[in-house]
């Protein structure tokens, strides 16, 4: 007889019984608590294909639980393995785990095989799977001599790899010999096999060092190929070389690089096939050459790709589908495609199956005299075999148990006892694997125990499932029941769910869900209990999310992200952009609410991320963020989507229906979003609502509805560059009529008149109405007394007037609605007060206290609050001052007013004028207005400081005296005792005299100051004083008048007229003296000296020319010259008396200095007399208007 598996979960029907749980009396998987005897379980073994590191010692893993603890074994190539015989082999004390210890002597190689642990004690064996133990391996390449390839550009091109066979397989990659990974592309790309595949060659891709590396991870071993040299030769290149050689009849004009269609280097033909294993990943490759190079395209000829499940590598030359199916056979095509044609093949694809688990045998517990069974499912390709053992021996073999019966893979037990306790094992096997589950059946007789921590807490956030455990055990199996509260009231509502495991669950838990709940177990051998409370919490919302921005790269942009969240609970709220962690850049910063970005980049595009996080839950909201160019640059056009069409409404219920939608073209911008807008054409025709929106991948929506509704639906789609115009509305959808699910808001409840209550509220819209005939239940009664709530109902209004109200009373007040369905929740209380009345009473023992000349204080004290007949608002004082009272009507005395909040019972009167009569009274207000006034109270203010003077005038100025004139003081603010005069006089350079300090009567208002300084600058300060003391000044500066006679004589030279001719004739003389010294320079400058050297007869002097035998005329030494027409002597060698008045003689010591070279010169000048003073500082250098000057200085 085949046992039914109870459900994972039941319901509690609708009707009032008891909320109990009858469990079967069989449940799968049960753990048994330790301290009860049970038969072992093996619970921590190693893999299945075991390889291992020969660097390092051997373990072998086998743990095991049960009571009594569990004694181990092991077989070896399905022989025992005696581990005291090998001294390299011990067993970890209290476990079955196994250390070879081969660091120290032997070899890896010696313990390859296949072991096996059994665990066994009093009530049965459990036994592990077969751990085949093997050494890695990580063989040397073979030694090979390669030799380099030369190939033509365009051409293409396979270096093999062919890595040693190791254990497990070597990952292969292709380096240079800097270690840098060789780049790849759609042309260049590595295969499934190692090699590495050209579509085609260019010059760039010439090197000497393509070195296939080969990575065993087991050892961290690296193995190296031998270096492949690869050299590419251009078309024209080739020709020149070869040309040089052959004759001229040869052709090159083939063209190497001439462009050519598709074709495969990987697989080779039209068509292959391919096995892959249920669960691996599988792996599909084409790779193809061709100029320009290929692109590979993927398609399944009988069926679609796995969505979630596909991937392409390698430039979409490998097909990957992971966690393979037997769904997945099938013949799957790769297109090779470019300009000149276009290629196919295909692949067949046949998915087997190692045998895998549809039921694995689960422990049993049974009490004795019970019945229970022990089922073993599993599938594969092809279908497996099951056999059962018992103990670890095949069951056939096994010791005979009358309660057993075997059928198939199921055992069944019937009336068993305490020798039935059993450890079975169930294997299934084909020619792929094996599958070995143990399970044990344990007869036990035991009590209800809870397993559960007593007093647990549970937090939940509301409107969330919450799950109360209740693990618990026994045998027979008990029977669960939960109660909540204290008085023990059985659970008896359909809105919780009852596991078998024992475990409460709330699917919508509420705030009213808090409180203490108790779980009971019970069996025919007695009864346990536990408590559990639960708090439910306010979830967190994210009530200010981050918006979609586009800025232009450079600029700052900021994404706000507010969290609201239960007061017990403490979030944290991080960033995230595009899902991973933010740059570890200083421009990005968070503060408080707020992610800043500055100086934005285009690296800096994606979509931000703000995640709050507490202990019981987390919200996360996202934003786009789009770079654009500061100044847009011509491009690709791009546009807003082109609205979607064919809206279509399927899955139709009460309150959802499912919407989808066709895209239209995104125009080259890709869809990030769509937005759903609805129209209530039956309360709101024409006006379009926002519905909600999904991502721009998605092309379906569930959409939540409301009752009532005439629905239609739009979408538009968005890009990065707005938004689309909507779609055609879809079809209308009229939902069913339900009662209100909210009631009104903004309740409140005043009075407009002393005796009324106005009770006011938000009206509900026709949308949120939920069905015809909206109505509003009112309900009212006074707050302190114990009248019953007087209700009416009102048709579909936002106001309701209660009349022949007590003035001013608080009042309880409710505002439910309802329709023709039914009512909406119970409503909240909301308290309100009826009509405030002026209030009757006016604040008594009213004094004042002056502090100082502008300022007073003032005390009163409150009136009882019955009479103020409304909301106390506050006081306000009335205050004036009569000083001027004679000069204008008293009915038009400026009153000023001051209110003090709240119930103060003192206040400040600032701002007030010194020396005044000030009256003041004052009065209680509320919402209604003022009560009466206070008596009028009286009080001074004492003297002040005055104002300055009003103006302070100069007037009179004499040699010696200034008379000064002014006004009193605008603002006295007391009686005028006198006036301070300070002055001081100012020099030239603004340097301030001694100060005199000057006083004088009040009763002035002009005053002379005599004995003053003639010519001089005064500074006066001015101020006056009263009895409180001095008060602001003003300021003055005068100047005293000049004596007329003193100023006659002290007349400025410069003005007069003779100066002024002498002055002129002064510089007309200099101007003479210099013109003749000019001329007179221009003249000595040559010099005839022939009968001077005639006297001398010096050999060396030499007439310069020979023509006329006469000496050539020397020149100034600085000059160099040549002579001017009409300065050469006579043919008679005369000189004229004119011409030697301005002889060399004349020039005396200036000769010296001017015709050193020749020492005769020095003896014929030297005695001569000397010019006059006036000539004597003349030189032999041309005359400058400096030199002259300084000649008359």
């Amino acid at each position: 007889m085949q046992l039914k598996i109870m459900p994972k979960k039941k319901r509690l029907s609708a009707g009032r019984v008891p909320l109990i749980l009858f469990l079967c009396q069989m449940i799968s998987a049960l753990d048994v608590p330790l301290d009860l005897v049970q038969p072992p379980t093996i619970i921590q073994q190693s893999p299945k294909d075991y390889i291992i590191d020969p660097r390092e010692n051997i373990v072998i893993q086998c743990e095991a639980k049960g009571k009594p603890p569990p004694s181990f074994s092991w077989t070896r190539n399905g022989t025992h393995f005696d581990i005291d015989k090998d001294p390299l082999v011990t067993m970890k004390t209290g476990s079955g785990t196994l250390v070879i210890n081969i660091m120290s002597e032997g070899k890896a190689e010696t313990y390859e095989g296949v072991y096996q642990c059994t665990a066994r004690n009093e009530r049965g064996a459990a036994i592990s799977n077969n751990i085949v133990v093997r050494p890695s391996r990580s063989p040397l390449w073979t030694k090979e001599k390669l030799e380099p390839i030369t190939l033509r550009s365009g051409q293409s091109l396979v270096l093999p790899c062919r890595p040693p066979i190791g254990l497990p397989p070597a990952i292969i990659f292709w380096m240079d010999n800097s270690f840098q990974r060789l780049p790849q592309s759609e042309r260049v790309s590595q295969g499934l096999n190692g090699d590495l595949y050209f579509s085609n060659v260019l010059p760039e891709d010439s090197r000497e060092d393509y070195i296939c590396y080969a990575r065993f991870n087991h050892t961290q071993t690296i193995q190296q190929k031998q270096p492949i040299s690869v050299k590419v030769i251009l078309v024209d290149e080739l020709n020149d070389t070869i040309a040089a050689n052959l004759s001229d009849t040869e052709v090159y004009g083939a063209k190497s690089n001439r462009e050519r269609p598709p074709t495969f280097l990987t697989p080779e033909g039209n068509a292959s096939n391919k096995e892959e294993l249920r669960g691996n990943v599988l792996s599909l490759e084409c790779i193809a050459e061709g100029l320009p190079t290929p692109i590979i395209y993927w398609i399944k000829e009988d069926g679609t790709l796995p969505i979630n499940r596909t991937f392409y590598r390698n430039f979409q030359k490998t097909l990957q589908i992971i966690q393979v199916s037997e769904a997945d056979s099938g013949k799957y095509q790769c297109i090779a495609k470019n300009a000149l044609g276009v290629i196919h093949h295909t692949i067949s694809v046949t998915v087997k199956a190692a045998p895998y688990w549809i039921m694995a045998p689960q422990n049993l517990v049974l009490s004795p005299g019970e019945d229970g069974a022990l089922i073993c499912r599993a599938n594969g390709n092809p279908k497996p075999r099951i056999s059962w053992l018992s103990n670890g021996v095949p069951i056939e073999i096994a010791p005979d148990d009358p309660s057993r019966k075997i059928s198939g893979d199921t055992i069944i037990f019937s009336s068993v006892q305490e020798r039935s306790s059993a450890v079975y094992q169930c294997n299934a096997s084909n020619e792929y694997g094996y599958l070995l589950g143990n399970a044990f059946v344990n007869v036990l007789a035991e009590p209800p125990r809870i397993l559960t921590s007593a007093n647990t807490l549970y937090q939940v956030i509301a409107n969330r499932p919450a799950l109360l455990d209740c693990a618990f055990f026994g045998s027979p199996l008990p029977t669960i029941e939960w109660f909540k509260g204290t008085k023990g009231s059985a659970l008896r509502e359909d809105t919780y769910v009852l596991h078998e495991n024992g475990t409460l669950e709330i699917p919508v838990a509420q705030k009213d869900s808090t409180g203490t709940y108790t779980c009971v177990a019970r069996n025919k051998l007695g009864m346990a209990k536990n408590e559990v409370h639960l708090e439910i919490k306010d979830p967190t919302r994210i009530i200010k999310q981050p918006e979609y921005a586009v800025v232009q790269r450079g600029s700052t942009v900021s994404f706000e992200c507010k969290v609201k969240h239960d007061h017990t609970l403490i979030p944290t709220v991080i960033w995230l952009k595009d899902n991973g962690e933010l740059p570890s850049d200083g421009r990005f910063t968070i503060d408080k609410d707020h992610l800043v970005v500055a100086d934005v980049s285009d690296n800096d595009g994606g979509t931000y991320t703000c995640v709050a996080n507490t202990t019981l839950d987390n919200v996360s909201a996202s934003a786009v963020l789009s770079v654009v160019a500061p100044t847009p640059t011509p491009a690709p056009i791009y546009d807003v989507p082109n609205p979607p069409f064919d809206l279509e409404l399927t899955d139709q219920l009460d309150k959802s229906v499912q919407l989808s939608w066709t895209p239209g073209d995104d125009n080259n911008s890709p869809i990030t979003k769509f937005i759903i807008e609805y129209e209530d054409a039956m309360h709101e025709a024409g006006l379009w609502r926002h519905q909600t929106e999904v991502p721009g991948t998605q092309t379906t929506a569930q959409l939540k509805l409301s009752p009532y509704v005439n629905y239609s639906f739009r979408v538009m789609a968005e890009n990065s560059l707005g938004r689309s115009l909507p779609s055609e509305a879809s079809e209308q959808y009229l939902t069913k009529a339900a009662e209100p699910d909210k009631n009104p808001m903004t309740v409140e409840g005043l009075g407009s008149e002393p005796d009324n209550l106005v009770i006011t509220w938000q009206p509900l819209n026709g949308f949120e109405s939920n069905g015809p005939g909206l109505q509003y239940k009112v309900s009212w009664r006074q707050k302190d007394g114990d009248d019953e709530w007087t209700s009416v109902v009102v048709a579909n209004v936002s106001k309701y007037i209660v009349s022949g109200t007590p003035t001013f009373v608080p009042y309880l007040i409710k505002v439910q609605a309802l329709n023709d369905v039914g009512f909406a929740p119970e409503p909240a209380v909301v308290m309100g007060h009826s009509g405030e009345d002026l209030p009757m009473v006016a604040p008594g023992n009213v004094h004042v206290t002056v502090v100082n000349s502008t300022l007073a204080e003032v005390h009163w004290d409150p009136v009882p609050l019955k009479s103020v007949r409304g909301h106390l608002q506050g006081y306000r004082i009335y205050y004036w001052t009569d000083q001027n009272s004679s000069k204008r009507n008293r009915r038009h005395i400026e009153k000023k007013i001051l209110t003090f909040q709240g119930s103060k019972t003192h206040g400040m009167l600032p701002g007030l004028e010194p020396f005044s009569h000030y009256t003041l009274n004052i009065r209680v207000i509320n919402g209604k207005g003022e009560g009466p006034a206070s008596p009028d109270r009286v009080f001074h203010t004492p003297e002040g400081v005055p104002s300055a003077p009003s103006s302070l005038k100069i007037v009179n100025p004499t040699l010696d005296s200034l008379t000064l004139e002014w006004d009193p003081p605008s603002h006295p603010n007391g009686i005028l005792t006198e006036y301070t005069l300070k002055y001081q006089p100012i020099n030239s350079t603004h340097e301030l005299g001694p100060l005199v300090d000057l006083k004088i009567p009040a009763n002035k208002t002009r005053w002379t100051l005599k004995n003053l300084n003639f010519s001089t600058r005064y500074k006066f300060y001015f101020y006056a004083q009263t009895s409180a003391g001095s008060g602001s000044q003003i300021t003055e500066e005068a100047v005293t008048t000049v004596d007329e006679a003193m100023a006659s004589r002290q007349v400025d030279i410069a003005t007069q007229g003779w100066f002024i001719g002498l002055m002129c004739a002064v510089a007309l003389l200099i101007l003479i003296l210099l013109i003749v010294c000019f001329i007179r320079r221009n003249k000595g400058g040559k010099y005839p000296v022939k009968e001077k050297e005639d006297a001398h007869a010096d050999p060396e002097i030499q007439p310069m020319k020979e023509d006329d035998g006469t000496f050539g005329e020397y020149s100034d030494a600085e000059d160099h010259k040549p002579l001017k027409k009409g300065s050469r002597t006579p043919s008679d060698r005369t000189v004229k008396k004119e011409d030697s008045d301005d002889s060399l003689v004349d020039y005396g010591e200036g000769v010296n200095g001017q015709f050193n070279e020749d020492g005769s010169f020095i003896g014929q000048y030297s005695g001569k007399k000397e010019k006059e003073p006036a000539e004597g500082n003349e030189s032999s250098e041309a005359p400058s208007p400096v030199n002259a000057m300084n000649s008359f200085v």
